[in-house]
């Protein structure tokens, strides 16, 4: 009875897991994918320049009116940048930030509805 438990909690946690995965869209822009609610975040660094793309159920959500800090959180150092509407469904970074190997970057967004989200990412 217990193996039969088991394999059944083993089977609920992956269907779930599964279900939880579904949301992430492939990196378009070559940055890292992260998900919060129905949303796609893909954090880009390329160039100097800092970017977030918002997607929503693979297509691109219009940002404008929207904002944002992001966070980045490198051993005991720790930079704040402003986030503002770039292009179609954009958010860029307005101050110069580095986005080295480990660090952790929190993203703070306010959507142009005015809902907030949070969005983690861990720079590899």
């Amino acid at each position: 009875m217990k193996k039969l438990i088991t394999a059944l909690t083993l089977a609920l946690a992956l269907a779930a897991s599964h279900t939880a995965l579904a949301h992430e869209s492939p990196a378009r822009h070559g940055g890292i994918v992260k998900s919060a609610g129905d949303l796609s975040f893909e954090l880009v660094n390329k160039d100097g320049k800092t970017a977030i793309y918002v997607d929503d159920h693979g297509k691109g959500l219009a940002m404008a009116g929207g904002s944002g800090t992001l966070t980045v959180l490198k051993g005991a150092e720790k930079t704040v940048a402003t986030l503002s509407a770039g292009g179609a469904n954009t958010l860029v970074a307005k101050d110069g930030i580095r986005l080295e190997a480990g660090a952790k970057v929190v993203a703070s967004i306010v959507l142009p509805d005015k809902t907030t989200v949070s969005v983690r990412f861990a720079v590899k």
